[in-house]
């Protein structure tokens, strides 16, 4: 086995005057590392080869290893619309701005007086944008307005501020208030039900029905002069885990969650500080999420800032496969892709696929037991998407090979999503 590899700062780095210091001993070494150069050597070279092959001589990709080394680049600096990768500089952003911890917040008040479980007057709602909030979340807050004493509302739900509302905007507030109301999927009830029967601290069986509030819609049934009391504060899950599943399934719903992070042009701006300045040039975003036209990476830049949200993670303590979702285990983009018996746990990354203008792409981290992490990225465009991911999934089994790859240490967490937000009565 070779003692020193490509990059490692073996012989390839040495100078002629520290190989004329050399003893005998040392000069018999020589052979060897040079054999091991040549070994080197050709494993680049044949998997520049296999890149050409499987991926196309014009197709867009970057391998790195940890330490910065260049293991394969191929119209690596050309820049090209990346898709959902776009989301990668997104999911930093909003980790730089925000924190790991952060939780958005939807406040339910009574705006009048509450007796004998009616609202006399109407329920406002007060958002700032929570990006996961859905029918489930929705029938846990009627549920504890319902302990919170109220069971009816003579007015109309009033909303300030934006509202996401099972992944659509809801402007005035409407689907939120049907689903308040109890009109939901029964698999979104069954969850609930299912999920607050569980908890230690959940309702007795006998206590979860009737489901949901009444909305009797009394046109202006408040008095402008009413007084506003806080019921309930809702409490989103974690950023963290919250951004994971959406990049798991890479929802586009990061458009507007950009905003949380300064907007597009913070986002590109924070993108471009990230990486190397020969390479900001390659680095447009029109928006957060890779629907915007005018979206593009390179491979290079890619790699870059796949490596800047993982140093961005490591400052709480946390690692990549905390934030993207891993081949193989995790739903969503990447669940049946590359989850072979030797793949599955080896590749943690984020998909990318843009039909209308011939983008897919595959950024990723695997971890090695010599290497230490390499990092890849794979832009493909004007390549047929079902073609291309083919494409990416045979390049990347190919890389597999040549590296000596280790599973990630990672342990899905399988909890439902409302599991993880917070629900608490005001007092």
């Amino acid at each position: 086995m070779c003692p020193l590899r490509r990059g490692d700062g073996g012989i390839m780095g040495a100078s002629s005057a520290v190989l004329r210091m050399l003893t005998v001993r040392h000069v018999l070494l020589i052979p060897l590392l040079l054999a091991c150069q040549t070994a080197a050597s050709a494993d680049a070279s044949s998997l520049a080869a296999e890149a050409r092959s499987i991926l196309g001589a014009g197709q867009g990709v970057y391998v790195e290893a940890a330490n910065g080394t260049s293991l394969l680049a191929q119209e690596a600096q050309k820049p090209v619309h990346p898709a959902s990768v776009s989301k990668v500089p997104t999911t930093l952003a909003l980790l730089r701005k925000l924190g790991p911890d952060y939780r958005f917040i939807t406040t339910f008040s009574a705006q009048g007086a509450v007796s004998e479980g009616t609202l006399h007057g109407n329920l406002l709602v007060e958002s700032n944008g929570d990006p996961a909030f859905v029918d489930e979340n929705a029938l846990l807050v009627a549920d504890r307005l319902r302990e919170a004493g109220v069971t009816q509302v003579t007015g109309d739900l009033r909303l300030q501020g934006y509202m996401t509302f099972d992944w659509l905007s809801d402007e005035d507030g409407s689907k939120l208030r049907r689903a308040l109301a109890g009109s939901v999927s029964p698999g979104a009830l069954a969850a609930v039900r299912a999920f607050e029967l569980e908890s230690p601290t959940g309702p007795a069986p006998e206590k979860l029905l009737p489901t949901g509030i009444r909305f009797l819609g009394g046109a202006d049934a408040t008095p402008v002069s009413a007084g506003v009391r806080p019921l309930l504060i809702h409490r989103s899950q974690p950023l963290l885990p919250l951004a994971k599943s959406l990049n798991d399934y890479s929802n586009n719903i990061f458009k507007p969650l950009a905003d949380a992070a300064g907007g597009a042009a913070a986002v590109e701006a924070l993108a471009r500080s990230a990486v190397p300045a020969a390479m900001q040039s390659e680095i447009t975003l029109g928006d957060g999420a890779g629907t915007d036209p005018i979206n593009r990476l390179s491979p290079r830049a890619a790699v870059k800032l796949l490596r800047a949200l993982e140093a961005e993670l490591k400052k709480s303590g946390h690692g990549l496969t905390d934030i993207l979702p891993v081949a193989g285990i995790d739903d969503g983009t990447l669940h049946r892709r590359l989850d072979g018996p030797d793949e599955a746990g080896r590749v943690v990354g984020k998909t990318g696929t843009y039909g209308d203008y011939g983008a897919s792409a595959l950024v990723g981290a695997i971890p090695t037991s010599d290497r230490g992490t390499v990092y890849f990225a794979i832009l493909n465009h004007g390549v047929p998407v079902p073609e291309a991911r083919k494409r990416q999934d045979r390049f990347v089994r190919a890389l597999l090979q040549h590296l000596a790859s280790v599973p990630w240490s990672y342990q899905r967490d399988v909890r439902p999503a409302i599991a993880r937000a917070e629900i608490s009565l005001s007092k």
